[in-house]
């Protein structure tokens, strides 16, 4: 075949394959991605000998080992206290006053309220549930039919990796040693286009099937509910005002960045009186669970991509691909197409862990800048979390409100139009990645 005639010395065989289908395997039988993931891992570096079984217990204590990762579970609570604290409830107030006066102002309210929660949380699926549970009542109330009410949040839930500071950022950082302040710095403009993108897809819709009017009121008017929502809220934008300026002006690392967030928030939840002592094992156990699937995911994922770099399989790739065609901007679509559809089948943390190694040296072979890389990859992975039928984030909304997931799939589809051509000019523009940056990176 082209690829093992291109590159004589990556013979791919059944310790390669084997895994792989037992990993296929195991996922379509339910079973926990992380459990999979360590299954295939043990098994290919078993059958392969890349590495000493011996040492699987140290490689993955190694792996977890990392300062940067701190900053995951710490994000995931800040998350989980914004909501305990009805401080979410302030985001959707605000959103709601900026956007009141336009037709269809608050499905724009439910996507900016979305893009507010990922600048804190860092996560999709947790975006999805929280706005989820806030919104998509009033959206149908507002005549938005529930397919698309719950395709609106879906679709805005998705800026919950793109928006920095993201987990996914953190991880792809770990992964291939880039700093993940960097990135998060780098996504600031594509994460914010992605939601630009979906809050014209929502106007769009709006003018063709009508869904909501705007609401008659005088610029006076608009401006006085303003200046009087941001005056009763103006504190639950302390929390991303201190993570925002911490990062990006080079104050505070993610993980203290991390840190400061949590803190800020209890205390606020205190003061205001929406936070109880009682109200912490919960508080701390939910939290846990959520970081206790992303953990052993990175820990099992790692020596599996160790292994798959020992066996050759990058090279591999990347020699697969340039004997399909050398043109960059084919093999860019070829990246492009894999992420989304990894996406659709398989949360990002897996995603990011065995794909980045395996697609940075085609990406590198045709020149493209590694921060640029980053941005496209996880940008295409959270297009995946809407792509019908098996969109992560579809699932979240449809187990929210019970609605068929093919309905909501159907209505999906406009946003993910629309979000591809940000993917699309992310990958063919570098500017679009490393605009903020400083000249080393560019």
């Amino acid at each position: 075949m082209m690829w093992q005639q291109q590159l004589n010395t990556v013979v791919l065989g059944a310790d390669f394959y084997l895994p792989v289908i037992a990993f296929v395997l195991l996922c379509a039988l339910a079973v926990p991605v992380w459990a999979a993931i360590g299954t295939s891992a043990i098994l290919m570096l078993w059958m392969s000998g890349a590495l000493p079984l011996s040492l699987v217990g140290e490689s993955l204590f190694d792996g977890i080992d990392a300062f940067a990762l701190t900053a995951i579970p710490l994000f995931i609570l800040t998350g989980d206290v914004l909501v305990r604290t009805g401080l979410s409830r302030k985001f959707l107030d605000v959103a709601e006053a900026l956007t009141c006066w336009t037709k269809g102002g608050f499905g724009s309210a439910t996507v900016l309220v979305c893009g507010m929660f990922a600048a804190i949380s860092g996560s999709d699926a947790a975006g999805a549930a929280a706005v989820g549970r806030m919104t998509i009542d009033r959206l149908v109330e507002s005549g938005y039919p529930r397919p698309y009410a719950c395709a609106l949040v879906a679709a805005g839930a998705c800026t919950g990796i793109l928006i920095p500071p993201s987990i996914a950022y953190i991880v792809i950082g770990l992964v291939l040693g880039i700093s993940a302040s960097t990135l998060f710095m780098a996504a600031l403009i594509p994460g914010l286009a992605i939601l630009v993108s979906i809050l014209v897809t929502n106007l769009v819709m709006n003018r063709i099937y009508n869904f909501e009017g705007a609401q008659p009121m005088t610029f006076s008017e608009w401006l006085g509910r303003l200046f009087a929502t941001l005056k009763s809220g103006w504190y639950a934008f302390l929390v991303p005002g201190i993570i925002f300026y911490g990062i990006f002006f080079g104050r505070l690392t993610p993980t203290e960045a991390g840190a400061t967030a949590v803190i800020v928030t209890i205390v606020m939840g205190f003061l205001l009186g929406t936070l109880k002592l009682s109200d912490f094992p919960s508080m701390l156990i939910s939290s846990a669970k959520v970081n206790g699937v992303i953990l052993p995911i990175i820990a099992f994922s790692l020596p599996l991509a160790q292994a798959l770099a020992i066996m050759g399989v990058p090279q591999g790739f990347v020699a697969m691909a340039t004997g399909v065609s050398d043109d960059p901007v084919i093999l860019i679509m070829m990246m492009i197409l894999i992420l989304i559809a990894a996406g659709c089948v398989m949360e990002t943390t897996p995603n990011i862990v065995i794909l980045a190694p395996i697609l940075k040296p085609l990406a590198d072979n045709i020149g493209m800048n590694e921060i640029q890389f980053c941005i496209m990859m996880i940008t295409a992975l959270g297009v995946g979390f809407i792509t019908p039928p098996l969109g992560l984030n579809l699932f979240v909304v449809s187990g929210l409100t019970g609605e068929s997931i093919l309905r909501i799939a159907v209505r999906a589809v406009p946003f993910v139009f629309f979000m591809l051509i940000v993917v699309l000019l992310i990958a063919y523009v570098p500017a679009i990645s490393t605009t903020l940056l400083p000249d080393i990176y560019k």
